[in-house]
C-alpha cells in the first residue's frame, strides 16, 4: 500500500484499519508529501497495526519492488495526479514508483484511488495509458443511497470497494438491492 500527498488521508487509514497483518502480509510506502498532509488530516497520526511493515520512500531493497518478488496486489490511496502520471510513464525513481512499475509489468493487480477534481485532458490521457496497462482506476468518490452519518462511513463506501477489488470481504457499506415492491 502506498500513500502519497494527495488530500485523503482517511481513505489510507480506513484502507489500514480494515486489512488484517495476520492474514495478508501488508507493507506501507508513504510518499514525502504523504507524512504533510497525514499530519494535516489525522491529527493522532496514522495508526498501523502490529504487523505492518513500513519502508523508506528512497529504499530500493524493498522486497516488492522487484519483478523476482512482486506483491499480489498494489493500492496507491489517495493518489495524487503527480504519482499516477509518473507511474502512467514508466518513471521509476523510488520504491513507491518502482513497486507500481513491477506491479503493472508483472500482469498484477493495481489500484490508484486518486481524489482530485477537476481533471485536465493530461490526467484523463494517464488514466488511459494506465487503463491500457492493466491497472484499475478507482476514484475515491462515495456513494450516498446508504444515507451514511459519520466521515467514515463516507469514506467507508469507497474502501469498501478497495477492498472489493482487492478481493477481501467487508461488511463496511450496505450493498444495492433490488427495489421493494
Amino acid at each position: 500500500m502506498a500513500i502519497t500527498g494527495a488530500s485523503g488521508a482517511l481513505y489510507a487509514q480506513r484502507l489500514l484499519d480494515n486489512l488484517d497483518p495476520r492474514a495478508h502480509e501488508v507493507h506501507v510506502v508513504q510518499s514525502n508529501y504523504a507524512q504533510q498532509v497525514i499530519a494535516e488530516e489525522l491529527p493522532g497520526g496514522l495508526r498501523l497495526r502490529d504487523g505492518v511493515k513500513t519502508h523508506n520512500i528512497k529504499s530500493m531493497n524493498a522486497p516488492f519492488a522487484s519483478g523476482s518478488n512482486p506483491p499480489d496486489v498494489m493500492v496507491v490511496i489517495p493518489c495524487t495526479m503527480g504519482t499516477l502520471g509518473r507511474i502512467a510513464h514508466g518513471y521509476s525513481e523510488d520504491v513507491l514508483l518502482r513497486a507500481a512499475d513491477v506491479v503493472l509489468k508483472e500482469k498484477k493487480k493495481l489500484i490508484l484511488v486518486p481524489r482530485e477534481t477537476p481533471l485536465s485532458l493530461v490526467h484523463v490521457k494517464n488514466f488511459e495509458l494506465l487503463l491500457l496497462a492493466g491497472a484499475i482506476i478507482l476514484p475515491a468518490n462515495p456513494i450516498f443511497y446508504t444515507r451514511p452519518q459519520t466521515i467514515e462511513q463516507v469514506v467507508d463506501t469507497v474502501v469498501a470497494r478497495v477492498l472489493d477489488h482487492i478481493g477481501i470481504a467487508n461488511n463496511l457499506a450496505p450493498r444495492w438491492s433490488e427495489e421493494k415492491e
